[in-house]
């Protein structure tokens, strides 16, 4: 398997620390409104990648962040928090709006089939740890303390600017035009580890400090959350490509400066999705929110779809046209599933396995998902029976995750009920009379009438909600 390391500029054999066991980390959201489809094609991604080393008998453990503070609107520590912002626009408190955008992120999450990571860590429930990496810094030289704000020294590193080949001069201070140059850095690349009280008075969430009353600078909590749930060495840590400068840039100097070593071996960065005006933007406020897609009428699983079609690594253009037409290809995919018949005959393991290699290739070659849907339409059309084509198709979409076998299940039962809506009756009543036999503890004439179901084409699903039925043929 071999994954482009954006450090390194290379595809690279993916080796990890340890054998068998992967470390991954993920920059989680801050929750201080809604993650836009833009945001959501990172998660998507970066979830695409978590299953397929699971797929390939990894052991991962997944950690990812909650920034509930210290993410401030400027790049270059100046404005005010955005949690902080996103509380006066609403009216309410910090942690409401923390508790409420989280849990939409989760919802909109589960709604794509990105899988909740291992490890979820809200920033506010790490202050000692940031407290304690910190004080290590300035002990080692590595952090000073300037008109109350402790500073990460980038001078004492050997080179800051490690995703860029730009001299210093290069770049100015901050990464927006208009951005206000703090007088109190040494050096203008320098960056913030802990605010006090000195600046952001109004700010809501404070802790105390050696160094007075204050709040956490927003680089220092991946490094410690990632540090605290998977030790010092990290063998994957991913992210949207507008991270890369400064939030991981400065995660891996003060890192390494903590630790003494290297800390992460890969880093994977997930580009943007653009629209007409370019990337999508939080602070444009033009963006698209998957609950604004769902209102439209679009399945999420097929936003999914949409962002699979794509390399990770290429600028995705967003417009409706685009987007229908992965409707499309999706529906008619299912479709082309939903015509195969479960019951054609057993699995062919060696043609399976020949089919397989060919998914597995395109995923080994840095998760290219395009390629790996190619291998599921090659599926599709090879020369092997039906039960073969559906193994595989489930096969696939332990990865994939776009709910190919249910979806196809759907839809030939909806075929098949508007196709004969009297085979359909007859199905419900034989449920009903299996109901009633089994409330009579006649057990024997309840296994008869599934039988008879099963004659008839249809397959049983006794659920919470009740028995439910897919007629398979």
């Amino acid at each position: 398997m071999k994954l482009y390391n954006s450090l390194s500029h290379e595809k690279e054999e993916f080796v990890p620390h340890t054998p068998g066991k992967v470390s991954m980390y993920t920059c989680g959201p801050t929750v201080y409104n809604f993650a836009h489809i833009g945001n959501l094609r990172t998660y998507i991604m970066e979830d695409v990648l978590d299953r397929y080393l699971r797929y390939s008998g990894y052991e991962v453990k997944r950690v990812m962040n909650i920034t509930d503070v210290g993410h401030l609107t400027g790049d270059s520590d100046e404005g005010e928090d955005k949690m902080l912002s996103g509380a006066k626009r609403e009216h309410k408190s910090v942690m409401e709006i923390a508790k409420f955008y989280t849990d939409a992120f989760f919802s909109d999450c589960k709604r794509l089939n990105i899988r909740r990571p291992d490890v979820v860590e809200p920033a506010t429930a790490c202050i000692g740890q940031f407290i304690k990496v910190i004080k290590k810094l300035m002990e080692t030289g590595y952090a000073y303390e300037a008109g109350g704000n402790v500073y990460f020294d980038t001078s004492k590193l050997e080179q800051y600017y490690v995703f860029h080949n730009f001299e210093e001069e290069e770049l100015r201070d901050g990464v927006r035009e208009g951005v206000e140059k703090d007088e109190n850095k040494r050096n203008k690349a320098d960056f913030v580890l802990w605010f006090t009280k000195s600046k952001f008075d109004n700010q809501e969430l404070k802790w105390n400090s050696p160094w007075g009353v204050g709040y956490p600078g927003w680089h220092i909590e991946c490094s410690c959350i990632s540090m605290k749930n998977l030790g010092e060495y990290l063998d994957i840590h991913c992210g949207g490509i507008d991270n890369a400068f400064p939030h991981h840039t400065n995660e891996i100097a003060q890192s390494e400066a903590y630790l003494g070593h290297k800390w992460c071996n890969y880093w994977v960065h997930v580009l943007h999705l653009n629209t007409g005006s370019g990337k999508m933007s939080k602070s444009k406020g033009e963006f698209l929110t998957l609950s604004r897609l769902a209102e439209k009428g679009y399945d999420p699983i097929a936003y999914r779809f949409f962002c699979l079609q794509s390399h990770y690594r290429r600028n995705l253009v967003f417009t409706y046209e685009n987007l229908d037409n992965a409707v499309q290809a999706y529906d008619k995919l299912i479709a082309r599933l939903a015509q195969l018949d479960p019951r054609d005959g057993e699995v062919n393991k060696e043609a399976a396995e020949s089919l397989r290699a060919k998914f597995t290739e395109a995923m080994d070659n840095d998760i290219n998902t395009s390629l790996a849907v190619t291998a599921l339409y090659d599926v599709l059309k090879a020369d092997v029976n039906d039960a073969t084509k559906l193994w595989l198709a489930e096969d696939f979409d332990r990865v994939l995750c776009l709910d190919l076998i249910k979806k196809a299940e759907e839809k030939r039962s909806a075929d098949a009920a508007q196709a004969d809506p009297e085979l359909c009756r007859k199905i419900e009543a034989l449920i009903e009379e299996r109901a009633a036999a089994k409330r009579d503890k006649n057990y024997a004439r309840a296994d008869e009438i599934r039988n008879e179901i099963s004659a008839l084409g249809a397959v049983l699903e006794d659920t919470k909600d009740g028995t439910k039925y897919k007629i398979v043929k």
